[in-house]
């Protein structure tokens, strides 16, 4: 087994005036394997959503169930009626699917098609014309390395522009070209995302005239990190706790004035304060030698997961917590951004300032925050382990 992993995110904006969205999106994880399916229906609005919805439930479920994707292509392909008046499928699909994180296996039916980024540069992958079900549909199989990255497209987006900021739309050249320049900075796989969908948002004029999905697929290393929250509920484990959550590779992250104290303590450095309040609703972090973040506990953690639930939305917050120097957003740039594997060290102690009735803090809080965020980390695509003490 290999050390790379894969970061895969999606955005999609919805045609002009429609509440739901004609593209779907479905990603399965399994193991080191993972299967995207990108289906854009015809049209738009209801009738659009249900069948892209059904499009790509169909194939991510049969290849689940450890189908080929010869036969998933086939059973989709014979399933999708043409339309009548526009003598195109009802239903088009890009399916990547990865397997063991060394090889990706694409098929490609009438989308824009995949583009592949290497060392930085558009990447003239192979491509194999396939007939199947009377369907002319593109396959490919390409060996996988770090730092690949592959943007698969509705075509919605090279739609973008029409009549206005470009005479024919936005071009596949001009696509590749804008890819490049920012995929340079290291965004996640769904920021990235984010970028080329609200790119064309604006090359519509905020009105797009189509519904447009940009989904991304980066092939990267994997990175621990641990993050220690709570002392343990009998002080006796408090070594043991320590021990354990600084033994772990990777960075490492303490959440709570007490918990920072004892890990202070333990590693025999100051714990030094910083009262340089980055953001008001967040306190302010402290410092200890040889950890790589300290922050204050619930307050913190809540903000987190408020930013971990939007960016799993529309990821509208990514301006705030990606440039800010508060203990939330520098937390959200490691789990986020940095991590592929997360430990979770939890102290299950109930702290004492947190019972005044006054207060809407409590133990079962803290345990949900815990809950909530890991499971937002999970949807991420995020390896998880939660240790109690």
């Amino acid at each position: 087994m290999n050390n790379l992993c894969a970061d895969i995110g999606y955005k999609s904006i919805n045609h002009s005036g429609e509440q739901l969205c004609g593209d779907h999106v479905d990603i399965i994880n399994h193991d080191d394997d993972a299967v995207v399916v990108l289906a854009d229906g015809l049209g738009s609005g209801v009738k659009a959503s249900i069948l892209s919805t059904l499009t790509s439930k169909i194939i991510s479920t049969m290849m689940a169930d450890g189908l080929s994707l010869e036969d998933c292509v086939e059973t989709i392909a014979a399933t999708l009626p043409i339309c009548s008046v526009r003598k195109v499928a009802y239903s088009t699909f890009t399916i990547i699917h990865l397997i063991n994180n060394e090889t990706a296996e694409i098929m490609q039916y009438d989308n824009p098609l995949v583009i592949m980024l290497r060392d930085g540069k558009n990447y003239d992958y192979p491509k194999t014309e396939l007939n199947i079900g009377g369907k002319k549909i593109y396959k490919s199989l390409i060996s996988l390395e770090e730092g690949d990255i592959f943007v698969a497209m509705s075509d919605g987006c090279p739609h973008a522009g029409i009549g206005t900021a470009y005479n024919f739309g936005w071009e596949r050249d001009d696509i590749i070209s804008f890819v490049e320049t920012v995929s340079i900075a290291g965004y996640t796989a769904k920021t990235l995302s984010t970028i080329i969908a609200d790119e064309c948002d604006k090359l519509y004029g905020f009105e797009p005239g189509d519904d447009a999905t940009a989904c991304v697929v980066h092939i990267r290393k994997r990175e621990p990190m641990n993050i220690l929250f709570g002392p343990p509920s009998n002080r006796d484990d408090c070594g043991r706790m320590m021990s354990l959550f600084f033994s772990k590779e990777g960075k490492h992250i303490i959440c709570g004035g007490t918990t920072s104290s004892i890990a202070a303590k333990y590693l025999g450095k100051p714990l030094r304060a910083s009262l340089n309040f980055e953001q008001s609703d967040v306190p302010p972090i402290a410092y200890i030698d040889g950890v790589d973040l300290v922050t204050e506990g619930v307050i913190t953690v809540n903000k987190v997961l408020t930013y971990a639930k939007d960016y799993l939305e529309d990821n509208e917050s990514y301006t705030q917590w990606s440039m800010k120097r508060d203990g939330a957003s520098l937390i959200c740039r490691l789990l986020f951004e940095e991590a592929t594997d997360i430990n979770f060290f939890v102290g299950r102690a109930i702290n004492p300032a947190h019972q005044n009735p006054e207060l809407p803090i409590n133990f079962n809080i803290k345990m949900n925050l815990v809950k909530e965020l890991s499971d937002c980390l999970r949807r991420m695509g995020k390896r998880i382990k939660i240790s109690y003490f």
